[in-house]
């Protein structure tokens, strides 16, 4: 892969220092003078229609953003990534979660090997495995057919089937139900197991190499629980043949570590692969999302796929003029680089997206929260944003006011569907419709704002007009859908994924990996014997570690 090219030095980059440096955003006055601002400034990808008309942009603008894309190479590297080149440099990995989602007619060759029959030939056994469960064919020990499936995971391997089983809940079949187990605190197992049925409960362990230290403690604790839990009952009678025939009918793994997924207990034949060129934070479309296809069965997820590769399709073919996560992804350097915000939130207008922010968190900030470039210099612009949000008018009620009248600029995205899952009525008002309301109403407030004149006409009193003035110019962007299918949500996925993509290639920087989370994982293995009460280990940590340490050792209450 060649070296990135530096964004500062592009003429691109120079004319946007000029166009921001004599920017007056008014959005107020842009729209007057143009009726055809929204027109022209709004797009369609697959089935989401885009509103990018209410940023601080205008047509000098988009088209210098345009030319940064051009002059730092987003094509270019974009089609390396979708030909299976290793653009993951530091781990020398291709980087292909697009070949998850593309059809079986398809072909990609990468080393030799044609990655879409792999992923069919996958796809072919998770669902055949989702049919078992959902048909009743897959039985537990006792000869109960399942009822709870639990997903144990963390990170890609959690926040992404979560996310989607939320998102989708209306398409989850009758009499079934996921949970999800990720952090290492007890609590969580010891909650989503409370009041489940041992002999209804079937376990899907998610750990690519089946080492991660909270997916195998957790999963552990989990195999305990079944084994305890059926021996009370008297279903097993603690001879270890039942208990390794209760295992394997009651866990399965997402994995390709044959070797340990067997010494765990589990049958290698229940076990589901995905490959290095898969990130956590990419693989939910994958055997990663086999709880998935369990919930919503194999048509459903097929349907979630052929969104992704919809959105993957625009993303590779539409100019970048024209192309909507391209254009999102300039738009959110337009505002780090040159205005200096460093926040974006996501505002789904849709209580079925309720974990859509958390779900992007790791795959923005994760991916884009480096300080060098993939050759290994540092980075020349600020980059990365945090990313957070809350669904609908509770985050109305909530931190919008810093959103309308502080200090700070922050970017946002509006996401809202225009069927509900849920069509109900107050009365004779449609509540949807009240809904939708309040999301036409915030991007218009955020956008116009209100002036002193306005707010005098009112008959406010001079005294109290300065704090009831909507400066406006908070800029934001709208995404529409016809309803929240699965195909909606697989679209929404790889449009963030792309908008993501787009903005490391700008600055130069690798997307694809994530050391940043390691040293903290180290540490802890070091300072684990410490918190078990090793003093030498306690002895060899910093001053304030010992002290912390040493107070959990003083106040931890044991039964």
């Amino acid at each position: 892969m060649s070296a990135p090219v530096d964004p500062t030095t592009t003429p691109a980059w120079e004319k946007l220092t000029q166009l921001a440096s004599d920017l007056r955003p008014d959005l107020r006055g842009w729209f007057a003078a143009d009726p055809g601002r929204a027109e022209r400034f709004s797009l369609t990808a697959g089935d989401l229609y885009v509103d990018l008309s209410k940023n601080l942009v205008d047509d000098a603008v988009l088209a210098a953003l345009v030319e940064l894309g051009e002059q730092v190479g987003l094509a270019e590297r974009r089609d390396a990534m979708y030909a299976g080149e290793k653009i993951n440099v530091t781990e020398n990995r291709s980087v292909l979660h697009t070949a998850l989602r593309r059809p079986r007619s398809d072909s990609l060759v990468v080393d030799g090997t044609d990655v879409v029959v792999q992923v069919h030939e996958v796809l072919d056994k998770v669902y055949d495995f989702a049919n078992r469960v959902r048909s009743g064919e897959w039985k537990g020990v006792t000869g109960a057919q399942i009822k709870t499936v639990v997903n144990i995971g963390i990170g890609g391997s959690d926040l992404g089937p979560v996310m989607v089983y939320e998102a989708l809940k209306p398409y989850v079949q009758a009499g079934l139900e996921c949970r999800f187990v990720s952090n290492i605190d007890p609590t969580d197992v010891a909650e989503k197991t409370a009041d489940l049925n041992p002999a209804t409960t079937l376990f899907i362990v998610a750990s690519k190499t089946f080492t991660t230290l909270e997916t195998l403690t957790n999963a552990r604790m989990a195999r305990e629980w079944l084994l305890r839990k059926l021996r009370d009952a008297g279903s097993l009678d603690g001879s270890e043949r039942m208990d390794a025939d209760a295992i394997s009918k009651h866990f399965v793994a997402v994995s390709t570590a044959l070797d340990k997924v067997a010494a765990f207990g589990i049958d290698p034949a229940n076990a589901f692969g995905f490959w290095d060129w898969v990130g956590g934070r990419y693989s939910v479309d994958s055997a990663v999302g086999t709880s998935l296809a369990v919930a919503l069965g194999p048509d459903n997820f097929a349907d979630f796929l052929a969104g992704f590769n919809a959105i993957d399709r625009h993303f590779a073919e539409a100019p970048l003029a024209e192309n909507v996560p391209a254009l999102m992804g300039l738009l959110n350097v337009w505002y780090v680089n040159f205005f200096k915000a460093g926040s974006h939130a996501v505002l789904p207008y849709a209580q079925y997206l309720h974990r859509f922010a958390a779900y992007l968190q790791q795959l923005t900030m994760e991916s884009n929260g480096k300080g060098v470039r993939t050759d290994g210099s540092e980075v020349v612009t600020e980059t990365g944003e945090i990313f957070w949000g809350e669904p609908g008018t509770n985050g109305q009620h909530a931190f919008y006011q810093l959103i309308h009248q502080g200090t700070q600029l922050i970017p946002a995205d509006f996401i809202a569907v225009a069927t509900p899952a849920h069509p109900t009525k107050d009365g004779d008002a449609d509540v949807h419709e009240l809904f939708l309301a309040n999301f036409f109403a915030q991007t218009k407030a955020l956008a116009f704002g209100k002036t002193a004149d306005e707010v005098r006409a009112e008959g406010t009193a001079d005294a109290i007009v300065p704090a009831r003035v909507f400066p406006g110019n908070r800029p934001t962007t709208s995404i529409m859908a016809p309803a929240l299918t699965p195909s909606v949500v697989g679209q929404l996925i790889a449009l963030y994924e792309h908008i993501t993509f787009t903005q490391g290639v700008v600055w130069g920087i690798n997307s694809f990996d994530q050391w940043g989370v390691e040293l903290g994982k180290q540490l802890a293995m070091q300072i684990a014997p410490a918190v078990a009460g090793d003093a030498d280990a306690l002895a060899a940590q910093d001053a304030s570690t010992q002290a912390l340490v040493s107070y959990y050792l003083a106040n931890r209450a044991r039964s």
